[in-house]
């Protein structure tokens, strides 16, 4: 549906004028249902053409009646295109009587000589050439009409009934799933005139797109579709298309589906978590026909989706400068009032930053859950864990930190449901993505790597049963003063940013994306799954200095912080308690601060049964040596 309410657009003009042609055009490119008012002649009026005679006006009434009793029936649910010559007043006012707001006419107007000539041209037609002199002696030629030329090409035709009677959308969004749906609410929100498409499967997905515009009265004005050649013929030019379905194939596949229908300049969005090679892969396929494609990168979950998440956009600069006024409208606002959102770079760059937003996200959702798990074996309940953590705010705010307190809060039943809750952790992708590239870039992301195979060992919650009996321990008492625990988290939380921010760092030298670390921060400060006080204070940090480890306050805080990190390992070690992001935020930090570690013997080794040679401290040109072992 086109129009805040259904609408029926009758084609009117002599027989032979191309009324079905046209109606049929218009039905394919709109999705509308054509009907065509010959069908609906009865057998008596079809004999009577037949034999050369002309209808009476009684022939005609009940004939239109029966047009217009369908028109009715089908404007409860959708507009609809009807092919009816209509051709004096009296039968146009009874076809329109009652519906009249909803009615629409066009009129194919052309000499009598050229409709003769296509009339001769048609075969198996009732109507005779002998009665079009009747017809353009009948014909009353309408006021309020579109009039079109037949001369006119059928494509040009159908251009000038699209801008008379159908709105165009400014901007597209495929897929209504949770996240597609949120979007959709947030841009109509803001005045964006929006097409909606979802699939049609039989008895699984159907008039999904309608049923959800229904639903949310700021899509009132939405149109909602489940045809995708009317989507697309839907949107104005360039086209502006968001996909929001899963990544992988589903991209791969809509793509291949919207390409044909496309044309030079369109505008391709993906908004889901692609692999970033695979975005620079479809950049390069959709360069081909000069569609653009942006890999846009989307944080904030349904509610941020809905009232305003984080954006990071890459790939065609020119693409994004395209619709970069409709994702700023929509993105979160920073501190400053800015949207949160900004053009990240050339290629996937704008779903690798998301995925490195996803690896430092994994580690502090795991940090939380360990914080947790402390207190936990302390004896406390959620309740109280929840009381603790609210005082922490303060010092350590974070959205993961809020929404950990609400679900620690949350009771099912008189019982805390964080409690019926099964220790199985879900994955999705990004996590293992974030690993890959930090070994393919030689980074080393310890606690993302950590974070990630802590949630594949809570899958193996069969096997953690088994071992657990196999392998009893031991109950320790184990006490650890709320401030030990609360600095421990403090500097693990630095240490996750840091090795965040320094895969970035590289991924931009390696792949020449040319990022802003700095700007990342800034629209990482809201909207998103990680936004928190100490990203606010990056922001200003990274301006100065990518690395932060360099920064005064930075320093200052990790010496105030890191003994407190040290004895809760040696406490949780004792008491067989795994902490594996607290350890290995400590192990990390105590060899990237450390001068000489054991690597020599490594490389000694390493050129010892492989020749792989080594490099000497005494030399300082660099120079490679190998020794002869044997």
């Amino acid at each position: 549906m086109h129009q805040n309410q259904p609408i029926v657009i009758y084609i009117m003009g002599v027989s032979g004028s191309g009324k079905t042609t046209i109606g049929l055009h218009l039905a394919e490119v709109t999705g509308l249902p054509f009907f065509d008012g010959d069908d609906f002649h009865s057998a008596y009026n079809r004999n009577k053409m037949a034999s050369g005679k002309s209808l009476n006006d009684e022939d005609r009434y009940s004939w239109l009646k029966a047009i217009r009793n369908h028109v009715i029936d089908q404007l409860k649910n959708n507009s609809c295109i009807i092919a009816c010559s209509s051709l004096k007043d009296e039968y146009r006012q009874l076809l329109m009587e009652g519906i009249e707001a909803q009615t629409k006419w066009v009129f194919l107007h052309g000499t009598y000589n050229l409709i003769l000539e296509r009339m001769g041209k048609r075969t198996k037609h009732f109507m005779p050439t002998a009665l079009l002199k009747s017809q353009f002696e009948t014909l009353e030629v309408p006021k309020n009409a579109l009039k079109i030329d037949i001369k006119n090409m059928p494509k040009t035709i159908i251009t000038q009934i699209r801008n008379e009677y159908f709105r165009t959308s400014e901007f597209g969004i495929v897929g209504m799933g949770v996240m597609g749906k949120s979007l959709c609410r947030n841009m109509a929100s803001k005045g964006i005139h929006l097409s909606m498409y979802n699939r049609h499967v039989p008895n699984s997905e159907e008039n999904i797109a309608v049923t959800i515009k229904n639903e949310f009265k700021e899509l009132a004005n939405s149109e909602a579709f489940d045809n995708l050649i009317a989507f697309v013929n839907s949107l104005q030019t360039p086209r502006k298309i968001l996909l929001m379905v899963n990544a992988g194939e589903a991209i791969d596949s809509i793509i291949k589906e919207l390409n044909p229908l496309l044309s030079k300049g369109d505008i391709i969005i993906d908004g889901g978590n692609s692999h970033f090679k695979d975005t620079e892969r479809r950049i390069k396929e959709l360069e081909k026909k000069q569609i653009y494609f942006v890999g846009c990168g989307i944080s904030g979950g349904e509610e941020g989706a809905l009232k305003g998440p984080s954006l990071m956009p890459g790939g065609s600069e020119n693409g994004y400068h395209k619709v970069e006024e409709y994702l700023t409208a929509i993105a979160a606002k920073d501190k400053n009032n800015q949207p949160c959102c900004a053009y990240i770079g050339q290629g996937g760059s704008g779903h690798f930053v998301k995925t490195i937003h996803n690896g430092i996200e994994y580690v502090e959702m795991q940090l939380l859950a360990e914080v947790f798990y402390i207190y936990r074996k302390m004896g406390k309940t959620p309740a109280d864990i929840a009381s603790i953590l609210d005082q922490w705010r303060g010092e350590v705010n974070s959205y993961l930190l809020e929404i950990t307190i609400r679900i620690l809060k949350t009771i099912e039943n008189d019982e805390p449901l964080i409690n019926k809750i099964l220790d199985k952790a879900g994955n999705k992708g990004t996590g293992n993505w974030a690993a890959i590239a930090s070994a393919e870039l030689g980074i080393p992301s310890t606690l993302i790597t950590s974070s990630l195979f802590s949630r594949y060992i809570s899958s193996f919650k069969k096997e953690r049963i088994q071992l657990s009996n196999t392998f009893p321990k031991i109950k320790h008492q184990i006490e650890i003063d709320d401030q030990t625990i609360l600095r421990a988290y403090k500097v693990v939380r630095i240490i996750n940013h840091y090795q965040g921010f320094q895969l970035l760092k590289e991924a931009s030298n390696s792949y020449k994306y040319k990022l802003n670390l700095s700007e990342i921060g800034r629209i990482w400060t809201n909207g998103c799954i990680i936004r928190s006080d100490l990203m606010q204070e990056l922001v200003s940090i990274l301006k100065s200095n990518e690395n932060i480890l360099i920064n005064n306050d930075i320093i200052n805080s990790i010496k105030e912080c890191k003994d407190s990190l040290t004895t809760l390992i040696i406490k949780s070690v004792a008491a067989e308690l795994p902490l594996p992001c607290f350890s290995e935020a400590l192990q990390y930090f105590n060899g990237i601060t450390e001068e000489s570690l054991p690597a020599n013997l490594i490389q000694a080794q390493r050129d010892y049964f492989g020749a792989h040679t080594y490099q000497r401290n005494d030399d300082s040109t660099e120079k490679y040596y190998h020794y002869q072992w044997e």
